[in-house]
């Protein structure tokens, strides 16, 4: 019977789903995230840190959207968990400081205390970065409970055993290539209207799409969506970036992994008008099989010759199959990554990767050509 209905209200209750859950405005996005950026800058360490970063010697994760629920049907973090808790193992002890990009609870399906008792093996992890003052915390749309609720400094001081700041975003500041560089990272719900502390939406979610969600036992969160074209909140996302010079944008919220402005779908595209315009017949035939097991919604390749590499994702800890994605900062590389299970083993993969000075000069290379 749950296979039945599954099969004929999968697709229209995760279609509305979307449409209460995001609605970004243009004009709100850039407003938002440039208001921010200022403040932050400018030294209010009520809205963010400044971090320096030495690209030779320190270390940086970026994990997000974990939305850790109670361990019901409804609860996407839950299969990812184990993944989840080995990659915080391996990146404490080599020693990353750990930023935590958002909707890291899953606070408008549950209320705190649920999510405590269901979630402590996590938790303990993350208190390890915490006692070592190798973590920030940034809150999301499902977790903005942090930042508004006026018992939430103690309950954050239950989970990680002292007082724990919370922030809407952090900047990372170095040089490269002789060039002051900049690293904004935030979760990116900013000017989001059915996001950024919408009451309808938060109504939605926890009496409509919850109980549906643990009914039906639906998570929308496919690795399949990674291989589309960027979503339109991804889209203004890259759009504000690529108009500021010397500014990486790494942010969460949408669930689609990004890696120097590109989906993996765009990223073969791009491949793909190289190889052909280069005339080789195998890789050509090779990238083709790819898209096509992709299963593009749009099949139409758009143009992506003058994409700018200014804007990152970090895409999310509650995939339907386990696996989960982050950004790392280490070694001289920005990388994406992939934590997944492997003979129920769990593995680390380096899916893209650039060096942060040949980075810095593409952004200011009008087109990814001889990059991929």
């Amino acid at each position: 019977m749950k296979k039945l209905l599954q099969k004929f209200f999968r697709n229209p209750v995760i279609r509305l789903a979307e449409k209460y859950s995001s609605r970004p405005d243009k004009q709100r996005v850039f407003d938002a995230l440039t208001k921010l950026h200022d403040e932050i800058f400018s030294g209010d360490e009520k809205k963010g840190l400044i971090i320096p970063l030495n690209t030779s010697t320190q270390k940086f994760i970026v994990f997000s959207d974990q939305h850790k629920g109670r361990k019901n049907n409804a609860d996407d973090f839950m299969v990812c968990e184990k993944n989840y808790v080995a990659a915080l193992h391996y990146y404490f002890n080599e020693n990353f400081f750990f930023i935590n990009l958002g909707d890291g609870e899953e606070l408008w399906e549950n209320n705190i205390f649920q999510v405590k008792k269901y979630n402590s093996a996590s938790f303990e992890k993350e208190k390890l970065f915490q006692q070592q003052k190798r973590f920030v915390k940034i809150y999301g749309n499902h977790d903005l409970y942090w930042a508004n609720d006026p018992t939430a400094s103690l309950q954050l001081q239950s989970i990680y055993g002292e007082k724990v700041p919370i922030y809407e975003g952090c900047i990372l500041t170095t040089s490269i290539n002789q060039k002051p560089f900049q690293i904004y990272l935030t979760h990116g719900h900013q000017g989001d209207l059915q996001s950024d502390g919408n009451w309808f939406s938060k109504f939605f979610v926890a009496n409509v799409w919850g109980p549906m969600q643990g009914i039906l036992d639906i998570n929308p969160n496919t690795p399949a969506y990674n291989d589309q074209l960027k979503s339109l909140h991804n889209s203004l996302m890259y759009e504000w970036s690529s108009a500021r010079q010397n500014i990486l944008l790494i942010t969460g919220h949408t669930h689609q992994a990004v890696f120097m402005s590109l989906t993996h779908l765009e990223r073969l595209y791009v491949k793909l008008a190289d190889a052909q315009k280069n005339k080789f017949d195998a890789a050509i035939k090779s990238i083709e099989e790819e898209i096509k097991k992709a299963q593009p919604v749009n099949p139409t390749p758009p143009d992506l010759s003058k994409i700018i590499p200014s804007y990152f994702n970090s895409g999310c800890c509650c995939f339907d199959d386990g696996d989960i994605t982050g950004i790392e900062i280490a070694d001289g590389y920005i990388r994406l990554i992939k934590w997944h299970s492997k003979n129920n083993i769990s593995e680390r993969e380096v899916l893209e990767e650039i060096t942060l000075s040949d980075l810095e000069k593409l952004l200011f290379t009008p087109a990814l050509k001889g990059v991929i």
